[in-house]
């Protein structure tokens, strides 16, 4: 049975993590429920940084915020001592509220806004990643308007295909994302910035996808940056003093995923930037990097509550298919619908039963709302509590009001505490920024 951070089976046969009864905390806060594992979270920036602090010194991480973002989620951040990457106004400005520095936060876009680089340059955003030239000279003019200087890396394709989900590629050769290293794109960025008076060109940026359960795109990705800068010194002069290789690491979403732990992909990923840096005596630049799933993925799980079972004849062949259908799914989990994303489930309320019942998860919407598809749970009844594991990285961030459903509420757990880090919607919520036109208003006359 899969079991994460500080999940464990408790006396009562229920599900328990930091400390608390999952079927208390769906009890007293209700369901659908976001539930964040603050140790396990503060957990893995520490061995994030412990791991890399021991084979290259000279780095620096940022978590990628846009995994999951609430003002609560940046202060732990901000606690454990990382930087913080955020990709528009709203992930900004949330940084910036919850009292997160401006200097130890990186602006990410591939079509960033006027307001979302005025923003950064009022704020002393610590690095903005330059997406292509468009952007590049809106952020000088910026830059100039407001006498200062606007520290960049600039973002380059590497053309690394990393084999994972094409909807979460980005550092192959067809991509949004960045300039070309190949087609002459990147050097042509490079030699633009090195022109303007108020753009300070500190390094290049690439990211190469996510969910990875190994380390070949990666590797292959720092040979190709680390050619890339060599480039850059021999036709400009200039030695860029820094690299960021983005995120990506894959976590557990199923009992067989078996991404590299930590340990081991800081073992590989320094041992493949020393050797590339050293084949082209190159200065050994800071190293930064932009994990977000793999520190807050795993931290998280969903609780729902069963209600509808159906048994449906299957055309095909001889049986019958079970449908759970539990109180959410796409709204607060459009992942499955977006990019077949899988699940484990558990039913937290009767973990020691057999799972030997082969069963789909339904939600509630329109659509083909399916969470999970033939999984082994418990037989079923209406009222189980459904956790589902892993729902930690892009499941809060990517919610919405489909079908007017309300945001579910998230909770942080720890030590025994769970306290409410961001509010579930009430209905009133759902009708706050509606206008009638006085033409449509009703007439109770």
């Amino acid at each position: 049975m899969l079991l994460l951070g500080t999940q464990r089976i408790n006396e009562l046969g229920h599900l328990e993590v930091g400390g608390c009864d999952t079927v208390d905390l769906a009890q007293k806060f209700g369901t659908p429920l976001y539930v964040l594992d603050e140790a396990d979270f503060r957990g893995k920036m520490r061995a994030y940084r412990t791991a890399f602090e021991q084979r290259y010194p000279r780095n620096e991480i940022a978590y990628a915020s846009k995994a999951l973002l609430c003002m609560a989620v940046a202060r732990l951040v901000v606690e454990e001592g990382f930087h913080m990457d955020v990709a528009s106004a709203g992930e900004l400005y949330t940084a910036v509220k919850s009292g997160f520095p401006g200097d130890r936060l990186v602006l990410h876009g591939n079509n960033k806004s006027q307001l979302e680089v005025s923003m950064a340059l009022e704020m002393g955003v610590g690095r903005v990643v330059v997406d292509n030239l468009n952007e590049l000279n809106m952020l000088e003019a910026e830059a100039a308007a407001k006498g200062t200087v606007a520290p960049i890396l600039l973002r380059v394709t590497p053309g690394i295909d990393p084999h994972t989900h094409k909807f979460i590629s980005t550092g192959q050769e067809d991509t949004k994302f960045g300039l070309n290293i190949t087609t002459g794109a990147a050097m042509e960025g490079i030699k633009k910035a090195l022109e303007f008076e108020h753009i300070k060109l500190i390094g290049v940026h690439c990211h190469v996808g996510s969910q990875l359960l190994d380390t070949e795109a990666h590797e292959g990705a720092i040979n190709r940056m680390i050619g890339f800068m060599d480039d850059v010194r021999t036709q400009t002069g200039v030695v860029l003093d820094e690299l960021n290789i983005g995120g990506g690491l894959g976590i557990r979403y199923l009992e067989e995923h078996n991404p590299p732990s930590i340990e081991d992909y800081a073992e590989v990923i320094c041992n493949t930037l020393k050797a590339a840096l050293d084949s082209h005596n190159f200065p050994y630049p800071k190293l930064l990097q932009e994990p977000g799933r793999s520190i807050i993925g795993e931290a998280g799980l969903t609780l729902y509550t069963i209600g509808a079972i159906k048994e449906v004849p299957i055309a095909e062949e001889p049986g019958i298919k079970v449908y759970a259908t539990t109180n959410g799914g796409l709204s607060d989990n459009p992942r499955p619908q977006l990019y077949d994303a899988v699940y484990t489930p558990l039913l937290a309320n009767r973990m020691n039963e057999p799972y030997d019942q082969q069963v789909t998860i339904a939600g509630k919407h329109c659509e083909t709302d399916t969470l999970i598809n033939n999984t082994l749970l418990p037989k079923p009844n209406t009222g189980d509590i459904l956790a589902v594991l892993s729902t930690g990285a892009y499941n809060f961030a990517m919610a919405s009001n489909y079908n007017r459903f309300r945001r579910p509420a998230m909770v942080l757990v720890n030590e025994g505490h769970a306290d409410i880090i961001v509010e579930r919607q009430n209905l009133d919520d759902l009708l706050w920024q509606d206008r009638i036109p006085e033409r449509l208003k009703p007439n109770y006359e």
